[in-house]
């Protein structure tokens, strides 16, 4: 049914959902970390801290996992996909590199002091060393962005004997869609942890653990959530023109345009059909779709048949929409969270149940969004440059098949873990709290 190029391809679509679940939490609850320190350190109000001791437990259990998972992801550059680095090493391996030597030892060198050092060195030192964490992780996500965003557009190199060469490294680094890839990626860490927070949190306030940590916990995560899922629509819609300018392929298998045409709806729904290379059956509100890609009322959009290649039309169609409606979703929890508690100035239990409920949204957002920027640059692994088919790796499909299996049966069993130990920090803060507070009863 598969071929070995396809096995190979699902086998990192595994291992690349599993990881960048934990550096979507570690980047952005490293600079909530700080927040709670930084609050503390000006108050003196011990809900900052106890909030700053619960979270820095689950930053160090998110963080390990970010590390082992992307490490086994590094390793199938060379087992699966050689024909990567043949190509393109010259530009990947620096870069990969720069994560490694400028972040990752950066992390690496406070986090021991963050973890463990609370009590052991100054206050100042320790607060230092967490906003280094923080930066660090960010600076990693900046190289990561930088290498996928040259992949999708590609630019500061020249092609010698079929290998990549670099000629700029600041157009390397800096390539048409890094910085609009980046912002995307970063207020979508930003959203997904939010949301992680407000989740747990809420889970402790159902427990009947209403102490201000506990509360400010939710409040800030809730305005935080709030103010960054409208960040994200601006940042979404910047990231479409960058698209349709540079990948206009991929934008018309988002929104299944097949005929170059002007003034396009915004299709809601539709059933598109490879075969006839048009849509069976489609939901649009006209012109809205032109207006939204190009900001002209009957902007040109350029359709699939227009283009020899192009990437797989319905996972690009349906991804998009489901990412977007539960974007919107957030948005709309957030917002209405934060004008009640704004009003009451206190959690009542119809908002920590939704906010519970929403506790795991921006994971499934983020997988998709994700799906939507690899997929879409298919057929090539490198827009223009190396095709995904030319950079696998020949070899017998059992081989693949028996190493999937044995990465997603891995996968499920620490995800499962990994929610469960988180649930079981928080509840055991509740249950050390009602210890306390019998014990000064």
């Amino acid at each position: 049914m598969f071929d070995y190029t396809m096995l190979s391809r699902i086998q990192f679509t595994a291992n690349i959902t599993f990881h960048i679940l934990f550096p979507t939490i570690s980047i952005a609850l490293s600079w909530f970390l700080f927040f709670f320190k930084v609050m503390y350190n000006k108050t003196k109000n011990k809900k900052w801290i106890e909030a700053y001791k619960l979270w820095v437990k689950i930053f160090a259990l998110t963080f390990a996992l970010g590390i082992v998972t992307g490490v086994t992801m590094s390793f199938q550059f060379g087992s699966n996909w050689p024909g990567f680095m043949e190509t393109v090493g010259n530009i990947a391996g620096p870069l990969l590199a720069y994560e490694v030597l400028t972040s990752f030892f950066l992390e690496a060198t406070f986090l021991g002091i963050m973890l463990f050092g609370m009590h052991k060195v100054s206050n100042a030192l320790h607060t230092l060393a967490t906003f280094l964490v923080a930066f660090g992780t960010t600076f990693s996500a900046f190289w990561i962005m930088s290498l996928n965003s040259w992949m999708q557009t590609p630019l500061g190199f020249e092609m010698r004997d079929g290998v990549a060469y670099p000629t700029n490294w600041i157009e390397i680094i800096f390539n048409p869609s890094m910085l609009d890839r980046l912002a995307h990626m970063l207020i979508a860490s930003g959203l997904t942890t939010s949301f992680i927070i407000a989740g747990v949190a809420s889970y402790q306030w159902l427990n009947n653990k209403k102490t201000p940590s506990v509360i400010v916990s939710i409040k800030v995560a809730v305005y935080a959530a709030s103010t960054m899922s409208l960040m994200q629509l601006f940042s979404g819609d910047h990231l479409g023109l960058n698209t349709q300018k540079h990948q206009p392929a991929k934008l018309a298998a988002m929104e299944a345009m097949w005929e170059t045409d002007t003034g396009m709806p915004l299709r809601l729904f539709a059933i598109p059909s490879t075969k006839e290379r048009r849509n069976i059956f489609e939901i649009g509100i006209p012109k809205l779709g032109s207006l939204i890609l190009t900001h002209k009322l009957n902007g040109e959009i350029k359709g699939l048949n227009d283009f020899k290649e192009h990437p797989p039309i319905i996972p690009l169609f349906f991804s998009f929409r489901a990412m977007f409606g539960i974007g919107i979703l957030m948005l709309i929890t957030s917002w209405i969270a934060s004008i009640k508690i704004f009003r009451h100035g206190d959690i009542n239990k119809f908002i920590a149940i939704m906010l519970f409920l929403m506790t795991f949204a921006g994971w499934l957002a983020t997988i998709l969004g994700w799906y939507i920027a690899e997929i879409g640059r298919q057929p090539y692994l490198v827009q223009g440059v190396l095709k995904t088919k030319d950079a696998a790796a020949i070899m017998p499909k059992q081989h693949i098949v028996a190493s999937l299996t044995a990465y997603i049966i891995t996968y499920i069993i620490l995800l499962f873990a990994y929610i469960k130990t988180v649930f079981y920090i928080a509840k055991q803060s509740v249950i050390n709290w009602y210890k306390i507070t019998m014990s000064e009863a």
